[in-house]
Parts: C-alpha cells; sequence; structure tokens
C-alpha cells in the first residue's frame, strides 16, 4: 500500500450534513484510489474503521495532537472538509477563535500537500471571512470551491480591497451518486417497507418535504397552503396530490418551529391531505423516502441544502426551491432540474404547475439524469479530486506553482 490519503472531517455518527458528505466522498475516493488506504481524522464522536477521533475544539490547540497524528500518517495528502463551526474554539467568555486555531493548523502541517474543501462561501463575505480565505489560499496548496460564482465573486470582492486574487482554486461540485434509481415497481415496494401503504388517504402522487427540520427549512410556507393548494389541482386534473412531510429536528434550538411545524401537519393529517413521517435522514432510508415522492420542495430560506440537493439529483426528482439562495440558485439554473420562487404565490403556483404537468416533470428529470452523468456524480468528482491532489503535490515536492486564472 502506498502512503494514505488523509481526510480530515466530522464523520459518523455525527448528524451534520458534512459527516455524511466525508462518509460518501471517502467511499468514492476510495475507488479511485484502491492502491491507498483512506483514512479520517475526525471529531471526539467519529467511528469506524481507519478513524482517528481525536479532535477536540474546547482544547484552544486542539490542532495539536492532530498535526502529530498527521506526521506519524506521513500521508500522499491531507484532504480537509472545512465549515467554520467544526473548528471553532469557544473560550470561556463565550468568545470564538474565529478559526485561528484552523490556521495555525494548516501552518503546523504545511511539508505535507494540503487541499482544503471548504463548505461555506458567501457571494458577500464578512471582513473576518475574506481574511480567512485569503489566509486559507495562502497556507493552502489547492482550495476547492463548491460553485463557480463563489470564485468569480470573490475575485471582485478582493479586487475591491486591492488584494490579489488567489490562483490556487478549483470548482468541484458536490457530489451525487449515480446508484440510486428506482423502478414504479420499486416504489410501491418501498411505500410498503416504509409503512405508508397503511394510511388509505395517501394517494400515488406525493410531493416531499424532506431533511432535517430545522427554522430555516420553512416548512410552514407550504404546510399554510397546501389545502389550497391541493384542492386547486384536483380541481385542474381531477387527480389527489399528497404531502409527506418527512424527518426530524436534529438541533434542539429548533424546537419551537419543530412543533409548530408538526402542529399544522397534524392539521392535514386530520383532513387526509398529508402525512408526517419522522426518521433520521442519513443513509440508504434518505433516498427511499425521497424516491417515493413525485417531486421535491425546498422551501429553505438560508443555506445551500447541498446535502438534500444532492440526493435529489441521484434520484432524478424534479424540484421546487428557494431563489435567490447562493449555490442552490445556481445549481437549479445550471442543471435546469428545478423551478424556483421568490414569494409565497409563485411557490403556489409553482406547485400547482409542477403536479399538473407530467411533461415537465419528465423534463426536469431528463436535465437532472444529464448534470448527474456529465457534471456532478461521484466517479467525476473523484476524478477532480484526484487532479487537486496531483497539483498539491507537484506544489509541495516540485515547487511547481498553481496558475488557474479567474472565469471572468
Amino acid at each position: 500500500m502506498g502512503r494514505p490519503i488523509v481526510l480530515i472531517s466530522s464523520y459518523y455518527p455525527r448528524l451534520c450534513g458534512i459527516a455524511t458528505f466525508c462518509e460518501e466522498a471517502r467511499e468514492f475516493i476510495q475507488k479511485e484510489y484502491p492502491e491507498r488506504e483512506v483514512l479520517v481524522i475526525s471529531h471526539t464522536d467519529g467511528e469506524g474503521e481507519g478513524v482517528f477521533p481525536i479532535i477536540d475544539t474546547s482544547n484552544r490547540f486542539w490542532w495539536k495532537p492532530v498535526a502529530k497524528q498527521i506526521k506519524k500518517l506521513s500521508p500522499y495528502v491531507v484532504h480537509i472538509q472545512h465549515e467554520y463551526g467544526l473548528y471553532e474554539h469557544i473560550d470561556k467568555r463565550g468568545i470564538g477563535d474565529r478559526n485561528q486555531g484552523f490556521i495555525e493548523f494548516l501552518g503546523s502541517i504545511n511539508e505535507f500537500p494540503i487541499v482544503v474543501e471548504p463548505h461555506t462561501v458567501h457571494g458577500r463575505l464578512k471582513e473576518y471571512e475574506e481574511n480567512f480565505i485569503y489566509q486559507v489560499c495562502d497556507n493552502s496548496d489547492v482550495v476547492l470551491f463548491k460553485c463557480d460564482y463563489q470564485k468569480w465573486r470573490l475575485n471582485w470582492t478582493y479586487a475591491q480591497r486591492g488584494w490579489s486574487m488567489p490562483r490556487n482554486i478549483m470548482i468541484v461540485p458536490h457530489g451525487a451518486r449515480v446508484d440510486k434509481k428506482y423502478s414504479e415497481v420499486d416504489i410501491k415496494e418501498l411505500k410498503r417497507e416504509l409503512g405508508l401503504d397503511k394510511f388509505d388517504y395517501i394517494s400515488e402522487n406525493i410531493v416531499g418535504l424532506v431533511g432535517w427540520i430545522q427554522s430555516n427549512k420553512r416548512w410552514d410556507i407550504l404546510t399554510s397552503m397546501w389545502e389550497d393548494i391541493a384542492k386547486e389541482i384536483k380541481k385542474r386534473t381531477g387527480e389527489d396530490w399528497d404531502l409527506l412531510a418527512a424527518g426530524t429536528m436534529r438541533d434542539s434550538a429548533h424546537t419551537k418551529d419543530y412543533n409548530n411545524y408538526k402542529k399544522s401537519l397534524e392539521i392535514l393529517e386530520k383532513e387526509g391531505m398529508a402525512h408526517y413521517y419522522e426518521f433520521v435522514p442519513r443513509g440508504e432510508i434518505y433516498y427511499k423516502v425521497m424516491a417515493v415522492c413525485k417531486f421535491i420542495v425546498l422551501p429553505t430560506v438560508d443555506e445551500t441544502q447541498s446535502g438534500t440537493l444532492a440526493r435529489i439529483i441521484a434520484l432524478n426528482k424534479p424540484y421546487i426551491t428557494t431563489a435567490p439562495l447562493e449555490g442552490l440558485t445556481a445549481q437549479t439554473i445550471e442543471s435546469g432540474g428545478g423551478l424556483l420562487f421568490t414569494n409565497k404565490q409563485m411557490l403556489r403556483e409553482e406547485v400547482i404547475r409542477m403536479a399538473c404537468d407530467k411533461d415537465l416533470r419528465d423534463r426536469l428529470s431528463e436535465n437532472l439524469k444529464r448534470y448527474l452523468k456529465e457534471v456532478v456524480s461521484w466517479e467525476i468528482i473523484a476524478k477532480k479530486y484526484k487532479t487537486a491532489y496531483k497539483l498539491a503535490r507537484l506544489k509541495k515536492r516540485a515547487g511547481k506553482e498553481i496558475n488557474i486564472p479567474p472565469d471572468f
């Protein structure tokens, strides 16, 4: 076996989108590198074979044991999944270090090729974020952004400050699986497996609200209008459509909104128009719940929702989502697989339109199938990682400067 690839990230069983992302990324990186071990250094709640659960950010110098472990492993490359909350040290006063420890960590392992994959790069950055991203690029060999807009917007931001634009930023989208296809026969079996066949009021036509239940996901936008929408669809098509709201809460800070969402769903359930299905959105069941839906609604008002969207793309499910919303809007436009809304009335109209127009659903589904095959399949993304690793190694081992020009 050659030198290992070391991933640094939150990891299973943590209820975290990046933990799930890393789990899938690891699977496909391993397929691309059968001759190397793909190991993970995680936070202390990580588990599994080849996982070193040693990141403890309650310690200001959490990175020191991590750097020590990396030196022991002597990796081929270090590939870091970054989200601000994963590496933030909060002191006794409740004040965070704004990821200063993360920058110190990069400096402590700079003898190895370093690839950093930030999961949050907003279009309009706060001042400390501008500086942090600059420092990350300066202390890493290759930095991976998810979307093109993040890079060209950063170029504009830095130009206004008179800063030079980093030339080591690659665009590598969020990967999606190609092995999650379900036929109509499969979907009927899935409904039985999930126990949905026990509810006579659930029709064959299901609209899905699927994923983690958080305040920013705003399920109430759709549930508050669903009775009216379902009646209008019935009037136009003669078909019964039902709402499947499926997921669970992972953060007690969202308890109030979680309870409100559930109450509104209970009212709709009594009317025989909706169903609430509680499950933890990760693993195989996440795909199965989405698969039984004709299309998905993502009425979020914050975040890029890349993990949920990756599963929608994997299943080629038409969808409707909020705009403008950073990466979520960017991928909707690029894929041609979804509809966008900016207010409640527009959401109402687009849900009715999607339900009433099977040709539209089929067209959006085909667009997602193409986008998955040609742009975001994990097999393609793993090859992009391979390119990034080679560039990082050439810079570190041969001193070859990376020069990836801005697109605009």
